[in-house]
């Protein structure tokens, strides 16, 4: 039984449209009421502020290569076993240069072997993060030298929008949309 009422773009209130019609008016384009942004609506001062978070975040952020964000949002999304954002970033990260061996790493958990030295360090800062919360000050040292001080400041922020994002779609069971793989099929969603 889904989570969330049925909602269509005819049903939104006007505060609701308006969230709607940031995101689609913006660099994500026109996607309807999928995956988190079937979400973000129905709680638009919320949604709303999430929605330009995340635009900023994926389309503005300018020190971190898409590579670099891709590893990110992946191990973010590996770590909730989010599929629906696994599923739609795996194929980003593809896109943006990331190798396969590594995507699948990221999914399974496996240790990646990345040849980037700047993927590598998103990966154990974004892994760190999640797991201990923290930063050691060697591993902090080490991705700042390599991504700036702006750098890990975006790779913070990308970390907890995908955070949320993870959240969300786990809370409320969004399903993948059709042609997706499903990327944890042991887990529940």
């Amino acid at each position: 039984m889904p989570r969330l009422s049925p909602l269509t773009e005819a049903d939104l209130t006007p505060e609701q449209k308006a969230v709607l019609d940031a995101i689609q008016g913006g660099p994500r384009g026109s996607r309807g009421l999928v995956g988190p942004f079937g979400v973000y609506p129905r709680a638009p001062s919320i949604g709303h502020e999430a929605q330009a978070l995340g635009a900023a975040v994926r389309f503005k952020a300018t020190a971190l290569t898409e590579n670099v964000k891709e590893v990110a949002i992946c191990t973010v999304g590996a770590f909730f076993h989010s599929k629906f954002e696994f599923a739609a970033h795996a194929d980003l990260a593809r896109k943006a240069g990331v190798d396969d061996r590594v995507v699948e790493a990221l999914r399974t958990g496996a240790a990646p072997d990345f040849a980037d030295a700047k993927e590598s360090a998103a990966h154990r800062v974004t892994a760190a993060l999640l797991r201990e919360h923290r930063l050691d000050d060697a591993l902090y040292a080490e991705a700042r030298d390599l991504l700036g001080e702006t750098g890990m400041i975006e790779l913070v922020a990308t970390v907890g929008y995908y955070c949320l994002v993870s959240l969300t779609l786990n809370t409320f069971e969004i399903p993948l949309r059709d042609g997706m793989t499903d990327p944890f099929p042991g887990f529940p969603g």
